[in-house]
């Protein structure tokens, strides 16, 4: 769930700044001319700045490990270089290039993906060794491409076609290629995974159509229709922490939550409403049989259970569903750096209340004796394409850093990276050798 500016990546958007939620909603990043900056939500609906890096380099990706101390960027000056940072100690873990600009980034506990045009690379996030690569893909100019939160189902989508919504699945642990779906007959633009990795979200470019299915089944599992007036294009689709719900953002004003839960026939009429297209679905069932099939497939398709208007329409816009001190919340951050928050009745649906506005960087500096910072300490830059015998000097101290920024920090919710059935710890560096023979350690 990402836009930004600067290039032609996944949710970019020239002339405006990227911002992204992290993988459990709980707080977003936001790149901008002079460095990133890390928000956090508090129970009041409000945000709350935690750290500004001030490195002076326009940042144009930014994603943060759910809510560890582990921040990848990517910066205008340098695209083709991924930075893997420690945000608290303002230290720079690693840094790797690539052959090609950096469209994407995308992390979770046990992977971390870089999308260019035409390959994906896989790293394994504990010392960021590249464990494999994608080659020659599909061309693929935004960067599209989705990792799932879930370590025990890690799985990455990406377009398997540029002429139709062919989607690819990976299994980013096993490395090896899982499925694939036929979602749509138009290019894919927007794709996202459930917390559980197992639903998968679509959209296309005509931006009509959203479909769910379920992975590695490849069950269409729900059809929704965005709405019939006119072709948008959909910048984000994001699922609640619940799965229950599906929201989607787009280049309009209107931004739509849908439910995945099974209606009975009464709920349906009542969502219905009494609209054109409402009294065209309830004649539809009527006389079920006697319309051609694709005219009957369209009124089939479910709507929108809830939806927020924006002030105007954006540019881009990002989406997440989460709670906020305990009540249900529908996030939306623009490419023009402002975060809305919206009450969203998960009951009754209808149109949601806008209860907060934020303009996350029209904030005072920080007390210029004490900036934050990113690059400080900083390991020298490594290629990817380096031997691991040009890495293994450096090994110890990355892997210390890299197991400090992971674990220094556990998300909130039912995930601790402490634990090791979510995210076994890694081994810090090794102690100086003591004169005294010392007993062999488990492995």
């Amino acid at each position: 769930m990402s836009l930004g500016a600067g290039q032609s990546a996944e949710g970019t958007n020239a002339g405006g700044i990227f911002v992204q939620f992290n993988q459990d909603c709980t707080s977003l990043v936001a790149g901008s001319s002079d460095g990133y900056h890390l928000f956090s939500l508090t129970p009041d609906d409000g945000v709350e700045e935690i750290y500004a890096s001030r490195s002076g380099q326009d940042t144009c990706l930014v994603d943060r490990l759910f809510s560890s101390s582990l921040v990848a960027i990517v910066t205008v000056q340098a695209p083709r270089k991924l930075i893997v940072c420690h945000y608290k100690k303002g230290t720079e873990i690693c840094n790797y290039s690539y052959s090609n600009t950096i469209l994407a980034v995308k992390l979770n506990r046990s992977r971390l993906i870089v999308c260019l045009e035409e390959s994906l690379h896989i790293h394994n996030i504990r010392d960021m060794k590249i464990l494999h690569t994608i080659r020659d893909t599909p061309p693929n100019p935004r960067g599209l491409c989705a990792l799932s939160p879930c370590v025990e189902h890690c799985y990455v989508a990406y377009p398997g076609s540029s002429a139709v919504g062919e989607v690819q699945i990976f299994d980013a642990v096993h490395l090896n290629a899982k499925c694939v779906i036929s979602a749509h007959d138009s290019p894919l633009a927007a794709l996202a995974w459930s917390m559980c990795g197992r639903r998968l979200a679509t959209a296309s470019e005509r931006g009509t159509v959203i479909r769910v299915f379920a992975v590695p089944e490849r069950t269409r599992l729900y059809e929704f229709r965005r709405g019939v007036k006119r072709c948008v294009s959909i910048s984000c689709l994001s699922f609640s922490a619940c799965g229950g719900y599906l929201a989607a953002a787009s280049n309009t004003e209107t931004v739509h939550v849908f439910r995945l839960q099974e209606a009975v026939e009464s709920e349906v009429v009542a969502e219905e409403g009494e609209g054109w297209l409402g009294w065209l679905q309830s004649a539809a069932r009527a006389g079920a049989g006697l319309l051609p099939a694709h005219v009957q497939g369209v009124l089939a398709q479910g709507r929108a259970a809830a939806a927020a208007r924006l002030p105007a329409a954006p540019k881009r816009a990002m989406a997440a569903i989460t709670s906020v001190s305990k009540s249900p919340r529908l996030l939306v951050a623009t490419s023009a750096g402002v975060l809305y928050v919206y009450a969203l009745d998960v009951g009754e649906g209808g149109q949601c209340a806008l209860l907060r506005e934020h303009r996350l960087l029209e904030r005072p500096p920080p007390d210029a004796a004490a900036p934050g910072r990113c690059y400080a300490g900083a390991l020298r830059g490594r290629d990817s394409a380096l031997t691991a015998d040009a890495l293994a000097p450096a090994e110890s101290a990355r892997g210390a850093e890299l197991g400090a920024a992971l674990e220094g920090s556990p998300p909130r919710g039912p995930f601790d990276l402490r634990d090791h059935k979510h995210f076994p710890p890694m081994r810090s560096a090794a102690p100086p050798q003591s004169p005294q023979p010392q007993p062999p350690q488990d492995q």
